[in-house]
């Protein structure tokens, strides 16, 4: 089978590559400055803090479309579809950014952001080069996604940096125990363990009990502060899932397909937190 993300970040370097040569990096970082300098620049909320604190954990994602599955919702509208995971309770947010294959950009984060002002939001994207760093702080997001497959442990460990300068906080996504060098590395704010072969899109939602021990094993010797909260990624659609995997340490569950593919994906969270809650007495 085709290697999906290595089409994707081939694709990726090339996007990134055209912005910055229509609005050189340099413009990115004054526009920051003149931000911060008039005092205007957003405080940035964490969303380690709220998946730690959070009853479900759910970072409700906003997707129009995957490589896997095409189109969910191809109508979603980012005024209306995170606002209504924030209203039933999600304790986080992502929102897809990529084009091309999920059918997303940065407006969609730019638009929702002021109406979701006290939930923490993900971009969600293929971040490859510090300028998507920067989009990221100016657009609004809180967290920025670091896909270990996409990067050497050098480049990821220099971006972890850069996004920690910007008061970005990092969720390390690794998929497979060889990449579990990268945690400490990174000094990652969150690790999530994709369930979705991110090669061929198959998903598989007992990788993140595979790696769970594994994963606590790499973290271990780090002080209580520098602990990443676990999460895991894909393929979660039953509260008993959430249960079980929470046992297992996680404390932190990005959903978007079981949500985006009804009618109404805010009332199918409140539902689904609402069973969670139920279940724990």
């Amino acid at each position: 089978m085709k290697d999906i993300l290595s089409e994707i970040v081939a694709s990726k370097r090339t996007e990134v590559a055209e912005r910055r040569a229509q609005q050189p990096l340099s413009q990115l970082e004054e526009q920051l400055k003149g931000l911060r300098t008039a005092g205007a620049l957003r405080t940035t909320l964490s969303m380690k803090r709220s998946l730690a604190r959070s009853a479900s954990g759910i970072i409700a994602e906003f997707k129009r479309r995957s490589p896997s599955k095409g189109w969910i919702k191809q109508e979603g509208d980012p005024t209306q579809i995170p606002p209504s995971y924030a209203a039933a309770g999600a304790a986080a947010l992502s929102i897809l950014t990529d084009g091309p294959y999920f059918g997303g950009s940065l407006d969609d984060l730019r638009r929702a952001r002021p109406l979701v002002p006290s939930t923490p939001i993900l971009r969600k994207d293929f971040i490859i080069d510090e300028y998507q760093l920067l989009e990221a702080r100016l657009a609004g997001a809180d967290t920025v996604l670091l896909i270990a497959a996409c990067l050497s442990p050098e480049a990821c460990a220099a971006l972890a940096r850069r996004a920690h300068e910007l008061d970005l906080e990092v969720l390390l996504e690794i998929h497979s125990p060889a990449e579990l060098a990268y945690v400490k590395a990174t000094g990652a704010d969150m690790v999530g363990v994709n369930n979705r072969n991110l090669g061929t899109f198959v998903t598989d939602v007992d990788n993140s009990f595979r790696i769970a021990e594994a994963l606590r094993q790499a973290v271990d010797g780090l002080k209580a502060e520098e602990m990443p909260v676990l999460v895991s990624e894909s393929g979660i659609s039953r509260p008993d899932t959430i249960c079980s995997l929470r046992q297992a340490a996680f404390r932190g569950f990005l959903i978007g397909e079981t949500f985006m593919k009804t009618p109404q994906p805010g009332e199918t969270l409140k539902g689904m937190i609402a069973e969670i809650v139920n279940s724990k007495g």
